[in-house]
């Protein structure tokens, strides 16, 4: 399905074209035509699915009728790397139409926001919690005017502990507005949550949340002892093909891990909770723009990595939960391209082990 079958104002289908969508993914051919009737949406697609798009071009379209200068959009987002990915695509697609976004979260100035908040005006506002709280409790952004609510990657808001957060959010909406909940899985509690805000909402699942197919996997048996030196000598065989995600179950061994590696020559960096903002961001700079070829990160950090690059994603420790792996494995063969994925397992892990190939539907291979 092309996108010119949803008859898009004239300014976002060329801002589509532009971007070189040729063919709606699957998450957008069902998600889209959902919104755009009026309904809300339960989404359930991985990372890479071009789920972004499928609800920003649709808020997009429904925004250009009616007033403007105040915010009717609210995109809640769990990190600030995502929210910063979600209003480049609001931007990206909303050219030529006069429509306005803006991102507001933690780590920089509050009075350098609440400026930018009064100068801009926008329709669209794309948030973290905490820092859409504090502005809240300060008068600076009002939320009366809000008419779309989508609450993304609801599952990692779960387990971030936002949902208080979400339910003070919500709680400051005018009643009747839209809600669209999107999320890699589905916990009972984010069954709660869609079953308190939506109304009859039009499920879509993408995928039955297994990995995409442009993903290649791969399993090496070992002792724990033995990681590192193998992981060295498969970063060596990888060389600078392309970009490496490699995810381990702590921020303690992912920091320590990236300085093993980098100490070795390798251009490698990490993604941990005990960064700063700052930190982040030049980790981010980094990987995104190719000067350092290896991310180290656990899972909570990477969520909002959105690098289309990554070639290869190394699960130098097993993920706690067959959903986790999708999570994972999610940052590599995105948007059709082709992707490897490598876990190590040993002996303690083959339950584990067990339960992903389930997930997958066939076995995972020994890597040569």
């Amino acid at each position: 399905m092309d996108f010119s079958s949803f008859s898009f104002h004239p300014a976002i289908a060329a801002n589509i074209e532009a971007a070189k969508y040729a063919e709606a993914t699957p998450i957008q051919q069902k998600a889209i035509p959902a919104m755009l009737s009026g309904r809300d949406v339960l989404g359930l697609a991985q990372t890479g699915t071009g789920k972004t798009a499928a609800f920003a071009l649709p808020i997009l379209q429904m925004l250009l009728e009616g007033g403007r200068c105040r915010a009717r959009a609210l995109i809640v987002s769990p990190t600030r790397e995502l929210a910063e990915q979600t209003n480049k695509v609001f931007k990206e697609f909303s050219k030529g139409t006069e429509l306005r976004s803006m991102s507001v979260f933690g780590g920089v100035s509050t009075k350098s926001q609440i400026k930018e908040l009064k100068n801009s005006m926008p329709e669209i506002l794309v948030a973290c919690p905490g820092r859409l709280l504090d502005l809240l409790g300060q008068g600076a952004v009002r939320l009366d005017g809000i008419e779309i609510l989508v609450l993304d990657e609801a599952d990692q808001m779960f387990d971030m502990g936002f949902l208080p957060s979400i339910k003070k959010i919500v709680a400051a909406l005018p009643k009747e507005h839209k809600t669209h909940l999107f999320s890699a899985t589905l916990p009972k509690e984010i069954r709660s949550l869609a079953r308190q805000f939506q109304r009859d909402p039009v499920r879509v699942e993408i995928g039955e949340s297994r990995p995409a197919e442009t993903v290649r996997h791969f399993m090496r048996s070992l002792d724990q002892g033995d990681k590192y030196e193998t992981l060295r000598s498969v970063l060596g065989r990888i060389g600078t093909e392309g970009q490496t995600l490699i995810f381990t179950r702590t921020k303690h061994r992912a920091k320590k891990l990236a300085l093993q590696l980098a100490n070795a020559g390798f251009e490698a960096t990490s993604l941990q909770g005990n960064l700063s903002q700052g930190q982040r961001e030049k980790a981010m700079s980094s990987f995104r723009s190719g000067r350092a070829t290896i991310m180290v990160a656990t899972d909570i950090a990477s969520r909002g990595i959105d690098v289309t690059q990554i070639s290869h994603v190394i699960n130098f420790d097993m993920p706690d939960t067959p959903e986790a792996y999708t999570h994972r494995i999610g940052r590599t063969g995105r948007m059709m391209r082709q992707g490897i994925a490598l876990t190590f397992v040993t002996p303690d892990d083959r339950k584990l082990l067990r339960s992903i190939e389930s997930l997958l539907g066939s076995a995972i291979p020994a890597m040569a």
